[in-house]
């Protein structure tokens, strides 16, 4: 399993992460039928090391498995906006405000010399930080998209 692991992490880190997590088993019987051999580690791990073409194969694996992952996104998005409960509708915008509320308050209490943990402030920065660029890179791409498709 680890001389699969180390394969894959460098060119595939994905897969590699899929192989290593709880669908570990779909992962492998994945990477066995592209590479055309038996769905056992060691028959994946050595038809990897001997493709000279490997590379190839494996970064057309992480290409499927991203626009597979990013379509869902999309469409569990639609959903939401789809949905007639205000609150999917509004969960993203919500979230944002409250971490950026949160972290103004750090910043505030911070003025007046009121000690903070600071684990919690970089915390609190990390995910607003995650959460602006889903929402506001989101939104750009969307944009981007939708001018690309017009053309």
């Amino acid at each position: 399993m680890n001389e699969l692991l180390n394969l894959l992490k460098g060119v595939a880190p994905t897969l590699a992460t899929a192989v290593a997590g709880p669908l570990g088993g779909a992962a492998i019987t994945a990477l066995a039928n592209k590479f055309g051999v038996s769905d056992s580690v060691d028959a994946v791990a050595k038809a990897i090391a001997g493709d000279p073409q490997a590379a190839q194969k494996l970064a057309e694996m992480e290409l499927e498995y991203y626009k597979i992952e990013q379509n869902n996104l999309t469409e569990r998005l639609k959903a939401d906006m789809g949905s007639d409960s205000w609150l999917s509708k509004n969960i993203r915008p919500m979230v944002l405000i409250f971490l950026l509320l949160a972290y103004t308050g750090f910043a505030i209490a911070s003025m007046f010399d009121y000690e903070t943990r600071g684990n919690y402030v970089e915390l609190l920065g990390n995910w607003g930080m995650v959460v602006m660029s889903f929402y506001f890179g989101g939104r750009t791409m969307e944009k981007i998209t939708e001018k690309v498709g017009k053309k």
